[in-house]
């Protein structure tokens, strides 16, 4: 075989064939042969519309993100509660309310400071059943 491709027409020619004989004989006798290039034709993205946006609804890549895991909106509280000086209600787990100020916090747990003879407490977050702040009472013990 050639090294070149080259059109059958063109290496008649070349080689000096040009009689009718050789005009006559089919390309796959030569060892080539014309083939028409057939594209199917597709739809336009406009006409598969819908079914494009649904097969992008489910596409797992597509998805909205989990939310985090920490939106910051407790610390956001306690920090407000903190500068302004609050008076706080902290209802414990079994139903007793301790009033004081929150005077820091952590992960687990906060300062609670009394005024008057009452001790400051270290209280955990996971015996508080809620707190709110004292103003909000509407006449709560």
């Amino acid at each position: 075989m050639k090294d070149t491709l080259e059109s059958p027409s063109l290496d008649r020619a070349a080689n000096g064939d040009t009689s009718p004989a050789a005009a006559e004989r089919s390309p796959q006798q030569d060892g080539f042969s014309n083939r028409k290039l057939i594209r199917p034709s597709l739809p336009l993205r406009h006409e598969r519309g819908e079914k494009a946006e649904r097969g992008e609804r489910h596409n797992p890549a597509t998805k909205k993100p989990a939310p985090p895991a920490q939106t910051f909106a407790e610390n956001f509280y306690y920090q407000k509660q903190m500068q302004s000086h609050t008076p706080m209600v902290v209802v414990l787990n079994d139903g007793e309310e301790l009033r004081g100020v929150i005077e820091w916090y952590d992960k687990s747990c906060i300062k609670l400071t009394r005024s008057g003879p009452h001790a400051n407490l270290l209280i955990y977050k996971s015996s508080i059943k809620y707190l709110f702040k004292e103003s909000e009472s509407n006449g709560r013990k």
